[in-house]
């Protein structure tokens, strides 16, 4: 499904709203929820939104478990964390209980930090199917999404969970969730805005079927629901 809107100001609260839902139904149906998160600047926004006075009552945060879709193989305090941004605009000002938050272990080697958090999903989910609630994603304008960059072997990916990945094209380790982890989600969300995303959103959405050069196109949820957030810039091409 495809929401348009007609500008960041307008996409924003209503993808929080959208998660505001979410957080409810599944608390309701199996009381928590499993929430995966997407770094970088869009992302930030909206979590600074979902701690805002408007929206920080509307769910029951102790119910919530925060996870990654991706992490850079920095330290957790380096300005390119994912946990870091998460953390400062998220975690922090709702007092989230470290135990609900499942950082990547960048401590460790690449290989070893993409196994221990596979671990640890899959101990949450009491080593049954790992099936998040929902996971929030972005687009990059080179049409990658989490870490599955073009031309990269993690695309390729159908047994592990997590995988580790060294992407040339950024020059450092990634850790990310696999594609079919992410497909096996009740709920995907993709936060798109902005005329720069405009073409890696065609490619997506109406192109042919080209995965090495458009990683994106391998976001087809098994069972659940995928929803595309845009604002009208960013959805210009397709239109």
């Amino acid at each position: 499904m495809i929401h348009i809107f007609k500008n960041p100001e307008a996409v924003l609260p209503a993808i929080a709203d959208f998660i505001v839902a979410a957080a409810k139904a599944s608390v309701k149906e199996s009381g928590l929820f499993n929430f995966v998160l997407s770094g970088g600047s869009s992302p930030k926004k909206l979590y600074e939104l979902l701690t805002s006075p408007a929206y920080r009552k509307s769910i029951d945060w102790q119910h919530v478990f925060f996870f990654f879709g991706d992490e850079r193989y920095v330290p957790l305090d380096d300005s390119n964390s994912n946990y870091r941004m998460a953390n400062e605009a998220l975690f922090t000002p709702l007092d989230i209980n470290a135990d609900h938050i499942f950082e990547v272990k960048t401590n460790l080697s690449p290989e070893e930090a993409a196994a221990d958090y596979e671990q640890r999903i899959r101990t949450h989910f009491k080593d049954g199917d790992c099936r998040f609630d929902l996971i929030l994603l972005g687009l990059g304008d080179n049409s990658h999404t989490a870490s599955l960059f073009p031309h990269t072997s993690v695309l390729h990916e159908t047994k592990a969970l997590v995988k580790e990945i060294f992407v040339d094209e950024v020059n450092m380790y990634r850790i990310t969730l696999t594609a079919p982890l992410i497909n096996a989600a009740k709920s995907i969300a993709f936060l798109v805005y902005g005329e720069g995303k405009a073409k890696a959103v065609r490619h997506i959405l109406k192109d042919p079927l080209l995965i090495e050069e458009y990683p994106a196109q391998l976001i087809k949820p098994d069972q659940g629901q995928l929803h595309w957030f845009l604002d009208e810039a960013a959805a210009s091409e397709i239109a």
